[in-house]
């Protein structure tokens, strides 16, 4: 139970609580270290840095034949020459219309079929091709029809006019639209090709469009034979006009296609063309790599990407033979190209193994990073069909693996939504599991690359708040409970959520997703010898339990939790046993052992969750009447010394101290004292400050006990805490003024205070830390006030010259303007104001009326039920030395 200035200093952390981006302030670690109750930390567990990069780890649970290779060789001939084009679901049916190029020219043929088109000179093709976008961006919103027709006869007049406009320059109609033709011979002049609009009917005289025709080359006339149909004589009607629209614009289409397709072979023989020879031809790599690199950007320029292109398949048989080359920079330019080309299956499988190959070597991620290869290989992700390509994503996810290792790719990776990308797959995996009770062909491998990855971005700001927005929590468990079968799945999440636990914020967000209890109880249970798992799933309850009451009232609830982690204690506990014993003695071969450190490392985590469900009123009392809890935290105190394990017995020592605290009915921990108090003299013996704090904060509980104060006096404990007094460490100052002040509540110990030179060094400690520490200055009044009981004069107890020194000190203290007057920030001011005004002014001012006016009837100041001094709370934030870097 909470004192009333516990609550009240609960309620002041809630008003002047900081938000959760801000460090804690000075107010807040003090009142931690103050608090009945405290929680362990612990570093979080080591994962040591792969030495190389495979798929899997050296401890991975797979078995060479059960797992796909990271080594293997790639040729030009585990191509297909020949990539399969896209299949899609609606077939075409054919076009009614078949146009055939004139066999001749005549004055009655239809202007509306397609006619000769000069050839386009190459320095212009993007301008026409420029025309064309526009071209079709204003016949798709609308036909190409004008809203108003005009008479036969104006339509004449205005074309007409047109055509004098030209200055006897040739028309070549596309699709409804004139290009101007600027000789015979059909090489454009230098300024931009002009375009008419025809409206899609006219009266121009074919034998004065197609002037000069004959000189255009004959590949580049329009394709077909036969006689082409008679044009009207008349007018057409309202329906007749309608189907010559339709037909207008069919024809117009497929005249827009042909100009298409032959704007594409003049750019694919000006262009591309001359960048392959040079690649069939030239034998230095890095020439070939700038060709490689100019390819790329021709066929950017030249809408070529993709898998639509026509001459794709030759295109890439010419890239994949120069695979043979073997050279890393330029297989990483010929991926980037092939990737781009949208190849599939098979081919999409070698390119991404080719990347993986490459990036295995560290030395390579720099030209990786040059080629932007990363965006390929998040393209292949974002795009392709997971349930057809899973190799092909194993291996791409693979190489992303190894990239996410380097810190120089964290940034970048995270910008380009991979955290997005990789939780989208898994979600697809889930999702997949849940409806058809199936996994994805190589599901788990791909799982196994893609949770490393996200291991590695988490260290990052970022995605973590990107992985809380999205709520990638809850999936990730779900993948957990899914794969449970798969210890690499599972140990790479537990990794995941031992950083994110780290956090605060994320630490909430996990706490709250309720089947997460239970998920990591059975994951205990399944894996209970297999430390690299087990180890972080403990310490991710240590993280849940540590700051979240809730928490450990929901994780108490779980059927089993408490037993499953006492099993647990007992698996490793017999481990530590047997890992000291001698071989012959009954020890394990080395081989089969695993290292006592590692085992050590389960029981400091498992101790740290025992003492963070302690804290709950509920689980604390019901753990403080259980032997099967109390015993195991006994033993190991007994046969483990601070020097063998500094952190497990520190911690053990902590959680006993939280149990402790409740002087419940049955406690084992009251049963037991006298016996602990043994165990705890060898602490109090040690050179481990930590360690002496730590069994000072214990007797501190127990000395409410009036056998365990006769213990203290029988064995010269309370010498110990006399002495701890000069340790000039306020925290050890506070614990051991709570002992003694428990010791002063029987009178026959007070003589042994006195006499030991015990109220010279309270009032030094008053003196140095009472500004600072007003809780501290308050029990070493309380202190003093027990020890002047019945006194007829303060000179009588204390003396002339420290009645005196305590004089000046506690009127000093207790004027406001003096007492508040530090240099600290505003909310440790309003914390200091607090403790002063509740605490220490009401019990300096009695004991300085004392000391000015004896009294001799006034009575002795019990300790408080549980005093101050025998509640306090565990904090290893003081615990330098037992916290190591994560």
């Amino acid at each position: 139970m909470l004192s009333p200035n516990d609550k009240k200093l609960e309620k002041l952390d809630l008003l002047y609580r900081p938000s959760m981006a801000k460090p804690k302030t000075s107010a807040e670690i003090i009142s931690e270290a103050r608090n009945a109750l405290r929680t362990v930390r612990t570093q979080r567990p080591f994962t040591p840095q792969e030495d190389q990069r495979k798929l899997f780890e050296p401890a991975s649970s797979r078995t060479l034949e059960n797992r796909p290779p990271s080594s293997f060789s790639l040729h030009a001939s585990s191509f297909e020459s020949s990539d399969p084009r896209p299949i899609y679901g609606t077939h075409l049916s054919p076009l009614e219309l078949k146009p055939k190029a004139p066999a001749s020219f005549t004055t009655k043929e239809d202007p509306c079929l397609p006619f000769p088109r000069p050839p386009v000179d190459p320095v212009k093709i993007r301008r026409v091709s420029s025309a064309r976008v526009r071209f079709f961006r204003a016949a798709s919103q609308g036909p190409l029809l004008p809203d108003r027709t005009l008479p036969p006869t104006e339509r004449k007049k205005t074309v007409e006019s047109k055509e004098r406009g030209l200055m006897g320059n040739s028309l070549v109609k596309i699709s409804g639209t004139y290009l101007i033709e600027s000789n015979p011979t059909g090489h454009l002049k230098s300024h931009p090709l002009q375009l008419t609009y025809d409206g899609g009917f006219n009266e121009i005289k074919e034998q004065e469009m197609f002037k000069d025709a004959t000189a255009l080359p004959s590949h580049l006339r329009s394709r077909g034979s036969g006689k082409r149909r008679p044009r009207a004589s008349s007018c057409p009607n309202s329906p007749d006009l309608s189907r010559l629209e339709t037909k207008a614009v069919s024809n117009a289409n497929l005249q827009e296609k042909d100009t298409e397709t032959d704007i594409d072979d003049i750019f694919w023989n000006t262009r591309i063309v001359p960048i392959l020879n040079e690649l069939e031809k030239e034998e230095n790599v890095e020439m070939v790599c700038a060709a490689c690199t100019q390819l790329h950007h021709a066929l950017k320029e030249g809408n070529m990407l993709g898998n639509k292109f026509k001459r794709r398949n030759i295109l890439l048989k010419t890239l994949y033979k120069l695979v043979d080359v073997g050279s890393d920079p330029l297989s990483l330019k010929l991926a980037k190209i092939i990737l781009a080309l949208k190849v599939s299956r098979k081919n999409l499988l070698n390119v991404c193994k080719l990347i993986f190959k490459i990036s295995r070597s560290e030395k390579n991620d720099s030209l990786i990073q040059n080629d932007s290869i990363l965006e390929s290989l998040l393209e292949v992700l974002r795009s392709e069909d997971l349930h057809t390509n899973t190799e092909a994503f194993l291996y791409c996810m693979g190489a992303i693996k190894f990239l996410s290792g380097n810190p120089g790719f964290l940034n970048e990776m995270i910008s380009k939504d991979t955290v997005e990308i990789l939780m989208n797959l898994i979600k697809q995996i889930n999702e997949n599991s849940r409806k058809c009770g199936t996994y994805f062909p190589n599901s788990g491998h791909l799982l196994v690359q893609m949770t490393a990855t996200l291991r590695n971005l988490v260290d990052s700001p970022l995605a973590r708040r990107k992985l809380l927005s999205i709520s990638a929590l809850p999936q990730l468990c779900t993948v957990m409970g899914q794969y449970m079968d798969d210890k690499d799945v599972c140990t790479n999440i537990a990794r995941i959520f031992s950083k994110l636990t780290s956090y605060h914020v994320c630490c909430v967000a996990l706490a709250n997703y309720s089947r997460c209890y239970a998920l990591f109880l059975n994951l205990i249970n399944k894996y209970q010898k297999t430390q690299d798992l087990v180890v972080r799933i403990v310490f991710i309850l240590g993280n849940l339990t540590a700051k979240n009451n809730q928490a450990r009232e929901q994780f108490s609830k779980e059927k089993g939790s408490i037993p499953t982690l006492l099993a647990l204690f007992h698996t490793f506990y017999e481990l530590d046993l047997r890992s000291e014993k001698p071989v012959g003695e009954g020890g394990e071969p080395p081989k089969a052992q695993l290292p006592q450190a590692q085992v050590e490392d389960v029981l400091i985590k498992l101790t740290r969750v025992l003492a963070n469900l302690a804290i709950h009123p509920g689980v604390g009392q019901a753990m403080a009447t259980s032997p099967h809890v109390v015993g195991p935290l006994l033993a190991t105190l007994e046969y483990k010394s601070i020097d063998d394990c500094e952190e497990l017995v520190i911690n053990t020592t902590a959680t006993i101290n939280n149990l402790s605290y409740y002087q419940v009915k049955n406690s084992i921990i009251q049963d037991k004292k006298l016996y602990i108090a043994e165990l705890l003299l060898k602490l109090l013996m040690s050179n481990n400050m930590d360690g002496i704090l730590e069994a000072v904060r214990v007797f501190g509980n127990l000395s409410q006990d009036r056998d365990i104060c006769d213990f203290i006096v029988q064995k010269n404990v309370h010498k110990f805490m006399i002495a701890l007094l000069d340790a000039k460490h306020q925290d050890i100052c506070f614990s051991a003024c709570g002992v003694l002040l428990n010791l002063t509540v029987d009178k026959d110990k007070r003589v042994i205070l006195k006499e030991g030179g015990g109220i010279k060094k309270l009032m030094n400690c008053l003196r140095d830390f009472g500004p600072t520490d007003w809780q501290l200055a308050c029990l070493v009044c309380k202190t003093l006030w027990n020890l002047s009981e019945n006194i007829t004069h303060a000179s009588s107890c204390f003396g002339d010259e420290d009645t005196n020194t305590l004089l000046v000190l506690l009127s000093s203290f207790l004027d406001e303007d003096l007492a508040l007057d530090g240099s600290f920030d505003q909310d440790l001011k309003n914390y200091h104001k607090l403790h002063w005004e509740t605490e220490f002014k009401p019990v300096a001012q009695q004991l300085l009326n004392r000391l000015q006016c004896p009294h001799p009837s006034v009575e002795a100041l019990p300790a408080p039920a549980p005093p101050p001094t025998t509640v306090m709370q565990l904090n290893t934030g003081n615990r330098k030395s037992a916290l190591l870097p994560s």
